[in-house]
């Protein structure tokens, strides 16, 4: 038997229980890998929807959370950390192992330090790349790391065995773990997931803007509906990200903004030959990555 399936992890709590907490939550009960789950919140109403579908066992204070947990998983947005940081960082027992699942890596673990000093060690940086265009404990799925990554930016201050601990932790939701560096992490992410929610968002405001919006979006489609999809993505969020990781997004929007100039000019030029060139490239390596559409 798979040793992922075996650990366990006694009292998690969750800070933060929206689609990433309460889908973990979900995830790690369903695998049996917890005593307890308990979730810290801002919103009653939220943390009631997720006690209703059994993605925590009860609420808690941060205070209590640090007491009682073997593993203190932050989810809330990246601007929130460093506050949540500071928050915890009194309480904070020498046997509780911290965790996140923020999309941005470089200023998530320089809060972790400035705030937590010698006890950042306890800090297990991850990411999971899973989500929805939905968000809130009413979206979640026990299923949603399932075949998915989970990325590891551990500290060389982290001890070999807390690192391996927290990637038993995330394997137990189904996720496949994967450890790079967090310089890495955010230049790999500000291009594949950052700048296509930073599109989307774009596109789905050039159409609002337009006096014939209503009608515009009467006759939108399949293309329309899967390229905008991710922006009914949490706004909060999204704003923490782009302004989290804004050097390396900046870097690909820029060069994404070269990309289009190019092929409006070749549009204005009715260059057939040079868009279909254009076009059969992305095509191509598109088909490649994923297979035939």
């Amino acid at each position: 038997m798979n040793q992922t399936k075996t650990a366990h992890f006694g009292t998690v709590t969750i800070v933060g229980v929206g689609l990433i907490g309460a889908s973990l939550g979900l995830a790690l009960k369903r695998a049996g890998a917890v005593d307890a789950v308990y979730g810290v919140g801002r919103s009653k109403a939220n943390l009631d929807e997720a006690m209703a579908i059994g993605a925590i066992d009860g609420v808690v204070s941060l205070e209590e959370a640090c007491k009682q947990s073997q593993v203190l998983v932050l989810c809330v947005p990246v601007a929130q950390m460093r506050a949540t940081f500071t928050a915890i960082e009194p309480f904070l027992e020498s046997h509780t192992l911290i965790t996140d699942a923020g999309s941005t890596k470089s200023d998530v673990i320089l809060a972790a330090k400035e705030v937590l000093g010698k006890k950042a060690c306890q800090f297990v940086p991850a990411h999971p790349i899973a989500g929805g265009a939905q968000h809130g404990a009413a979206a979640a799925k026990a299923d949603l790391f399932t075949g998915k990554q989970t990325i590891l930016c551990q500290l060389q201050e982290n001890a070999k065995v807390d690192v391996e601990l927290i990637t038993q932790f995330w394997e137990s939701t189904g996720a496949r773990v994967r450890k790079m560096g967090a310089v890495q992490h955010d230049a790999i992410f500000a291009a594949v997931s950052h700048l296509p929610h930073v599109l989307s968002y774009a596109l789905m405001v050039s159409v609002m803007n337009s006096e014939d919006a209503n009608e515009k979006l009467e006759h939108a489609g399949a293309g329309f509906r899967d390229f905008t999809r991710i922006a009914a993505s949490s706004p909060e969020m999204w704003r923490d990200i782009c302004l989290a990781n804004r050097t390396a997004i900046l870097k690909e929007l820029d060069q994404y903004l070269l990309v289009a100039s190019h092929l409006r000019e070749l549009i204005a030029k009715e260059d057939a030959a040079a868009l279909e060139k254009a076009f059969t490239k992305a095509s191509t390596a598109r088909q490649a990555w994923d297979g035939p559409q």
